[in-house]
């Protein structure tokens, strides 16, 4: 078996939330676009990464993702981060701080889910 890409499903009851956390905050592209439809839903893409935001208010109720991004640059992405979207910073992990497994770490949270930015 050959996987190329891991393509997250996230479920908002306001997709405007994702738009804000991915496009605004972690500067993500709409790649495709169906937020004038009834079932609003969107692609977005970075770097080879891709997610699917959709809004539906009863799944966004029953999944609560977290998951990782990966960075070469864990600084130049916390000061991006803290210096405009500074209300996303997880209270729990709101500094980059080197854990015991080794890796420097941050924690970004919206309504929906979390991010943990991590650079090993």
């Amino acid at each position: 078996m050959d996987f190329i890409k891991l393509v997250p499903n996230v479920f908002y009851t306001d997709i405007d939330e994702g738009l804000k956390l991915f496009v605004d905050c972690l500067e993500f592209k709409v790649t495709h676009n169906e937020l004038g439809s009834l079932k609003r839903f969107c692609v977005l893409e970075k770097d080879g990464l891709r997610i699917n935001l959709f809004e539906d208010a009863i799944l966004a109720k029953e999944h609560h993702p977290e998951f990782r991004l990966v960075t070469s640059d864990i600084e130049e992405v916390y000061r991006k981060v803290s210096a405009s979207h500074a209300e996303f910073l997880h209270p729990n992990l709101k500094t980059v701080t080197l854990r015991p497994w080794g890796a420097k770490e941050f924690a970004l949270m919206d309504m929906q889910l979390g991010i943990i930015i991590q650079q090993w």
